[in-house]
């Protein structure tokens, strides 16, 4: 099978234990972090408050996570592909999902004061932010990635090394994120298309990892230096658990859709979102 090797040559045993406690930490500091603010957006505003359900999601998410990272999955994907591929899933499509259904940044903006709310609206509304935020850029992050690193000997590079393992687990994470964002997010997003667009990219999607999972069982092109066995069964993973995270995402878009409405002069507008600007007539 080409580019598949029987051997799983990784040195690495997995997260030290100064590196699980670091883990540990910095997951405990994020939902600290989030049930301050949370706190804060409801004494500043009680009448608006904040849904418990985000605040679930949120700590779900970190949930998920540390499953991911810590003992035994953590240590297990450094010297198992199934492991990893695993890891892969939950870091990079399960905890995206429920961190951006936590709607962080409409938390953050109930938080500021009205000066700073409208400098981090301004930055969400520059360029620089519209175009990573575009659903085309988000999927080839997400996605097109996936083909150059286990197409390529980019996997085993990057796992060869502990900061490669990290750097991937960032991608994974960052990537996850804004295409969930994009796609089905709660917050703010001013460059974001309309639903049938969003399904249209969600589908590629679906098609894509579907396409990249069924390469890799078949081994087609696979350069992932582990037991054929492995590397069958953590395609398997990538295709049945990106299916469901996949259909989950398709259900918060659903969840999350405000219908446009029509004017008296038959026109469609869409509902604004609580924190955008109004605009003065005229």
């Amino acid at each position: 099978m080409d580019g598949m090797q029987h051997t799983h040559h990784h040195d690495g045993t997995g997260p030290s234990l100064p590196g699980t406690l670091l883990t540990v930490l910095v997951l405990l500091a994020a939902a600290a972090g989030y049930l301050l603010a949370v706190r804060r957006a409801r004494h500043r505003n009680p009448v608006l408050g904040w849904r418990r359900l985000r605040s679930a999601s949120f700590l779900g998410g970190l949930a998920l996570l540390a499953v991911a990272l810590l003992p035994p999955l953590g240590p297990a994907a450094h010297t198992d592909f199934r492991g990893h591929m695993a890891q892969h899933m939950l870091i990079g499509m399960y905890a995206p999902l429920c961190l951006v259904l936590a709607a962080p940044v409409t938390l953050l903006l109930r938080t500021l004061s009205p000066a700073r709310a409208r400098k981090v609206t301004a930055v969400l509304r520059s360029r620089p932010a519209r175009l990573p935020a575009h659903p085309a850029v988000a999927l080839a992050l997400s996605i097109g990635t996936l083909g150059v690193l286990y197409f390529t000997p980019l996997y085993d590079t990057a796992v060869g090394h502990p900061a490669g393992h990290w750097l991937l687990h960032a991608h994974f994470l960052a990537s996850g994120c804004l295409f969930a964002y994009v796609i089905a997010g709660p917050d703010p997003a001013p460059s974001r298309p309309g639903v049938p667009a969003r399904l249209a990219y969600l589908g590629a999607a679906v098609a894509a990892h579907a396409l990249v999972a069924q390469a890799m069982y078949g081994g087609f092109f696979v350069d992932v230096h582990a037991p054929v066995d492995q590397v069958r069964q953590g395609a398997e993973i990538m295709y049945y658990g990106g299916d469901i995270a996949e259909l989950l995402l398709a259900a918060a878009l659903v969840a999350t859709w405000r219908p446009e409405r029509r004017t008296s002069a038959g026109s469609r507008t869409r509902p604004r979102h609580p924190l955008e600007p109004t605009h003065a007539p005229g």
